[in-house]
Protein backbone atom coordinates (compact mmCIF):
# COMPACT_ATOMS: atom_id res chain seq x y z
CA UNK A 1 0.00 0.00 0.00
CA UNK A 2 1.62 3.59 -0.94
CA UNK A 3 1.90 6.32 1.18
CA UNK A 4 -1.48 9.00 1.40
CA UNK A 5 -1.44 11.24 -1.20
CA UNK A 6 -0.98 14.91 -0.35
CA UNK A 7 -3.81 17.58 -0.32
CA UNK A 8 -4.88 19.07 -3.39
CA UNK A 9 -2.59 21.12 -4.88
CA UNK A 10 -0.24 21.21 -1.73
CA UNK A 11 3.36 20.70 -1.73
CA UNK A 12 5.31 18.96 0.67
CA UNK A 13 7.52 21.76 1.42
CA UNK A 14 3.97 24.02 1.82
CA UNK A 15 2.13 21.03 4.20
CA UNK A 16 5.53 21.44 6.43
CA UNK A 17 5.50 25.50 6.37
CA UNK A 18 1.26 25.48 7.01
CA UNK A 19 1.86 23.02 10.13
CA UNK A 20 4.91 24.78 11.84
CA UNK A 21 2.55 28.08 11.25
CA UNK A 22 -0.49 26.18 12.77
CA UNK A 23 2.08 25.10 16.15
CA UNK A 24 1.03 27.96 18.75
CA UNK A 25 3.70 29.94 20.05
CA UNK A 26 4.67 28.18 23.37
CA UNK A 27 6.87 29.85 26.63
CA UNK A 28 7.63 27.83 29.45
CA UNK A 29 8.09 30.48 32.62
CA UNK A 30 9.83 29.23 36.05
CA UNK A 31 9.65 30.82 38.58
CA UNK A 32 11.92 29.77 41.34
CA UNK A 33 12.74 30.68 44.98
CA UNK A 34 15.03 33.62 44.71
CA UNK A 35 14.28 37.17 45.53
CA UNK A 36 12.71 38.95 42.70
CA UNK A 37 9.43 37.13 42.15
CA UNK A 38 8.01 40.15 41.01
CA UNK A 39 10.34 39.61 37.66
CA UNK A 40 8.00 35.96 36.71
CA UNK A 41 4.72 37.84 37.40
CA UNK A 42 5.10 40.50 35.16
CA UNK A 43 6.56 38.38 32.45
CA UNK A 44 3.21 36.24 32.20
CA UNK A 45 1.47 39.22 32.45
CA UNK A 46 3.19 40.72 28.98
CA UNK A 47 3.38 37.40 27.31
CA UNK A 48 -0.41 37.04 28.00
CA UNK A 49 -1.42 40.77 26.50
CA UNK A 50 1.23 39.42 23.12
CA UNK A 51 -1.41 36.25 22.68
CA UNK A 52 1.98 33.93 23.82
CA UNK A 53 0.61 30.64 25.69
CA UNK A 54 2.63 30.23 28.85
CA UNK A 55 3.30 27.13 30.79
CA UNK A 56 4.30 28.07 34.72
CA UNK A 57 6.17 26.04 37.40
CA UNK A 58 7.01 27.07 40.10
CA UNK A 59 9.05 25.51 43.06
CA UNK A 60 7.74 25.79 46.46
CA UNK A 61 10.32 28.23 47.91
CA UNK A 62 9.08 30.34 44.90
CA UNK A 63 5.33 29.85 46.84
CA UNK A 64 6.80 31.59 49.70
CA UNK A 65 8.67 34.19 48.71
CA UNK A 66 5.66 35.21 46.74
CA UNK A 67 4.51 35.89 50.46
CA UNK A 68 7.05 38.02 51.69
CA UNK A 69 7.61 40.21 48.40
CA UNK A 70 4.17 40.68 47.00
CA UNK A 71 0.62 40.32 48.52
CA UNK A 72 -0.55 38.22 45.75
CA UNK A 73 -1.80 35.03 46.39
CA UNK A 74 -0.43 31.89 44.36
CA UNK A 75 -3.97 31.31 42.89
CA UNK A 76 -3.54 35.10 41.29
CA UNK A 77 -0.51 33.63 40.22
CA UNK A 78 -1.38 30.81 38.44
CA UNK A 79 -3.92 32.73 36.74
CA UNK A 80 -1.63 34.65 34.42
CA UNK A 81 -0.67 31.25 32.72
CA UNK A 82 -2.34 29.55 30.35
CA UNK A 83 -1.27 26.17 31.67
CA UNK A 84 0.45 25.37 35.43
CA UNK A 85 2.39 22.34 35.99
CA UNK A 86 3.04 20.92 39.13
CA UNK A 87 6.80 21.29 40.36
CA UNK A 88 6.43 17.02 40.92
CA UNK A 89 5.00 16.31 37.98
CA UNK A 90 7.92 14.96 36.25
CA UNK A 91 5.11 13.50 33.53
CA UNK A 92 3.75 17.14 32.73
CA UNK A 93 4.43 17.80 28.89
CA UNK A 94 7.23 20.63 29.02
CA UNK A 95 9.15 17.60 30.47
CA UNK A 96 9.28 16.29 26.79
CA UNK A 97 11.39 17.45 24.34
CA UNK A 98 8.20 16.55 21.71
CA UNK A 99 6.47 19.29 23.22
CA UNK A 100 7.04 22.42 21.01
CA UNK A 101 8.22 25.76 22.81
CA UNK A 102 9.84 28.93 22.07
CA UNK A 103 11.75 28.78 25.00
CA UNK A 104 12.27 29.51 28.68
CA UNK A 105 12.75 32.10 30.88
CA UNK A 106 13.69 31.15 35.17
CA UNK A 107 13.02 34.30 36.37
CA UNK A 108 13.96 34.98 39.12
CA UNK A 109 16.63 31.89 38.90
CA UNK A 110 18.28 31.03 42.37
CA UNK A 111 21.57 29.15 42.56
CA UNK A 112 20.42 25.90 43.59
CA UNK A 113 18.25 25.38 40.84
CA UNK A 114 21.28 26.95 38.59
CA UNK A 115 23.91 24.25 39.86
CA UNK A 116 20.70 21.27 39.13
CA UNK A 117 20.64 22.86 35.65
CA UNK A 118 23.99 22.75 34.53
CA UNK A 119 24.49 19.49 36.40
CA UNK A 120 22.06 17.96 34.31
CA UNK A 121 20.44 15.98 37.47
CA UNK A 122 17.13 17.72 38.13
CA UNK A 123 15.02 17.12 41.10
CA UNK A 124 11.95 19.08 39.95
CA UNK A 125 9.75 20.02 37.10
CA UNK A 126 11.43 23.47 36.90
CA UNK A 127 14.79 21.91 36.37
CA UNK A 128 13.70 19.41 34.13
CA UNK A 129 12.10 21.44 31.63
CA UNK A 130 14.97 23.69 31.47
CA UNK A 131 17.37 20.67 31.12
CA UNK A 132 15.02 19.88 27.90
CA UNK A 133 15.05 23.36 26.44
CA UNK A 134 19.19 22.89 26.21
CA UNK A 135 19.04 19.23 24.90
CA UNK A 136 16.39 20.37 22.07
CA UNK A 137 18.82 23.60 21.38
CA UNK A 138 15.92 25.83 22.13
CA UNK A 139 16.29 29.26 23.93
CA UNK A 140 17.47 29.00 27.87
CA UNK A 141 16.94 32.17 29.79
CA UNK A 142 18.32 32.29 33.71
CA UNK A 143 17.53 35.73 35.21
CA UNK A 144 20.09 34.45 37.98
CA UNK A 145 19.47 36.73 41.27
CA UNK A 146 22.38 36.54 43.57
CA UNK A 147 24.92 38.73 44.61
CA UNK A 148 28.19 38.64 45.54
CA UNK A 149 28.86 35.43 43.30
CA UNK A 150 31.55 33.30 44.83
CA UNK A 151 33.82 31.48 41.98
CA UNK A 152 31.49 28.31 41.92
CA UNK A 153 28.63 30.26 40.79
CA UNK A 154 30.96 32.10 38.04
CA UNK A 155 31.95 28.28 36.48
CA UNK A 156 28.74 27.52 36.54
CA UNK A 157 27.33 30.51 35.01
CA UNK A 158 30.14 30.29 32.19
CA UNK A 159 29.64 26.22 32.25
CA UNK A 160 25.49 27.38 31.41
CA UNK A 161 26.74 29.74 28.75
CA UNK A 162 28.94 27.16 27.09
CA UNK A 163 25.88 24.75 26.75
CA UNK A 164 23.62 27.37 25.05
CA UNK A 165 21.68 29.15 28.11
CA UNK A 166 21.80 33.00 28.03
CA UNK A 167 23.05 34.24 31.55
CA UNK A 168 20.46 37.50 32.70
CA UNK A 169 20.58 38.84 35.81
CA UNK A 170 18.33 41.33 36.51
CA UNK A 171 19.53 44.74 35.83
CA UNK A 172 18.43 48.17 36.39
CA UNK A 173 18.87 50.02 33.11
CA UNK A 174 19.03 53.84 34.95
CA UNK A 175 19.56 55.74 31.55
CA UNK A 176 15.72 54.24 30.89
CA UNK A 177 14.99 56.99 33.91
CA UNK A 178 12.95 54.93 35.94
CA UNK A 179 10.08 55.91 38.20
CA UNK A 180 9.50 53.62 40.20
CA UNK A 181 10.08 49.66 40.84
CA UNK A 182 7.52 48.87 38.41
CA UNK A 183 9.22 50.75 35.49
CA UNK A 184 12.72 49.17 36.91
CA UNK A 185 10.99 45.60 36.38
CA UNK A 186 9.39 46.48 33.18
CA UNK A 187 12.39 47.36 31.66
CA UNK A 188 14.03 44.61 32.57
CA UNK A 189 12.06 41.59 31.40
CA UNK A 190 11.35 43.64 27.83
CA UNK A 191 14.97 43.43 27.41
CA UNK A 192 14.53 39.73 28.45
CA UNK A 193 11.76 39.40 25.59
CA UNK A 194 13.63 40.74 22.74
CA UNK A 195 16.17 37.85 23.15
CA UNK A 196 13.08 35.63 21.55
CA UNK A 197 12.34 38.67 19.46
CA UNK A 198 8.92 39.37 21.46
CA UNK A 199 9.05 43.46 21.17
CA UNK A 200 6.01 43.88 23.97
CA UNK A 201 6.66 48.00 23.95
CA UNK A 202 7.65 48.77 27.36
CA UNK A 203 11.38 49.20 26.41
CA UNK A 204 12.30 52.73 26.27
CA UNK A 205 15.37 52.13 23.52
CA UNK A 206 18.92 54.09 23.46
CA UNK A 207 19.40 55.79 19.70
CA UNK A 208 15.27 55.54 19.08
CA UNK A 209 14.31 57.71 22.24
CA UNK A 210 15.73 61.42 22.06
CA UNK A 211 14.77 62.04 25.45
CA UNK A 212 17.51 59.16 26.97
CA UNK A 213 20.06 60.94 25.63
CA UNK A 214 19.68 64.41 28.19
CA UNK A 215 21.47 64.17 30.73
CA UNK A 216 18.81 63.96 34.10
CA UNK A 217 17.99 66.75 36.07
CA UNK A 218 18.04 65.26 39.29
CA UNK A 219 21.60 63.05 38.55
CA UNK A 220 22.92 67.03 38.41
CA UNK A 221 21.90 67.75 41.92
CA UNK A 222 23.95 65.20 43.42
CA UNK A 223 27.06 65.31 41.26
CA UNK A 224 29.08 67.98 42.27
Amino acid sequence: MGLPSLAAGMSPGSEASHMQDATPQRMIIGISGASGVAYGVRLLQLLRNAGVETHLVMSKTAELTFAYETDLKIAEVRALANVCHAIDDMASAISSGSFRTAGMIVAPCSMRSMSEIASGVTTTLLTRAADVVLKERRRLVLMVRETPLHTGHLRTMTALSEMGAIIAPPVPAFYAKPENLEDMVEHTVGRVLDLYDIDIGVVRRWGEDEALKRRSPTLRKIVP
